[in-house]
């Protein structure tokens, strides 16, 4: 029996990939005009987004939380900052909406360290405060802003930012948007060091340049 090769076109390798990117996005589009979340749902099956009640039983307090109206604890770490998200815990109507929002406290001097939302592009404006935010590209190139109240600044999707309070006395408040359900968050620092199993000492010793005393004081110091 003979077989024919056949080696694929650059145009047609193009095409299908083309049409899988096309496909590729964050979160599914909804496909009702909502989905309210079933929290009591105890389901043992894992779903994208959360199960939804019957929408005739919707009523307008599925759709309105005041879960960003609280000041955060920002003494609960070593940054000074808290994030408090609004989830389908505490509003059930953005359940397969693709989005979230978060209130962001800082304290006086207050940092929410270099870090990354692997699912989500985010927006926020400064409410309080002066804020500084930055972040980095692929070819580790710093865009950075100083933020007053009433203006805003874009972190795209996936890449490493951060936001300081320069004022090292009051506090500041800032309010993001995400663009994800479930954007995710990864600290850069805590990645890194305060992983479980840690990283190897000889991995973090090459990769930043640096001694096992000077990983063994950066675990210590992050809480290890």
């Amino acid at each position: 029996m003979a077989f024919i090769k056949v080696t694929p076109s650059p145009l047609r390798t193009l095409v299908v990939l083309a049409l899988i990117l096309s496909h590729a996005r964050a979160d599914p589009d909804p496909l009702q005009d909502y989905c309210i979340a079933d929290i009591r749902n105890q389901s043992p099956y894992s779903v994208n987004g959360a199960p939804c009640i019957n929408p005739n039983s919707a009523c307008i307090s599925h759709f309105t939380t005041s879960a960003l109206s609280r000041r955060g604890n920002t003494k609960a770490n070593q940054f000074g900052f808290n994030v408090t998200l609004t989830n389908t815990a505490n509003l059930p109507g953005l359940n397969t909406m693709g989005l979230t929002m978060a209130r962001i406290d800082m304290a006086g001097n207050g940092l929410v360290p270099p870090h990354s939302h692997p699912r989500a592009s985010e927006v926020t404006i400064c409410l309080e405060g002066v804020i500084g935010v930055g972040f980095v590209d692929t070819s580790y190139r710093l865009f950075t802003q100083i933020l007053r109240p009433g203006e805003s600044f874009v972190f795209p999707k996936g890449l490493i930012h951060y936001l300081y309070n320069y004022d090292l006395k009051n506090p500041a408040l800032a309010i993001s948007g995400l663009s994800s359900q479930n954007p995710g968050a990864q600290i850069a620092s805590v990645a890194a060091f305060m992983s479980k199993p840690w990283i190897p000492d000889e991995v973090l010793g090459k990769a930043f340049q640096i001694t096992g005393q000077d990983i063994a004081k950066i675990r210590k110091n992050l809480g290890g």
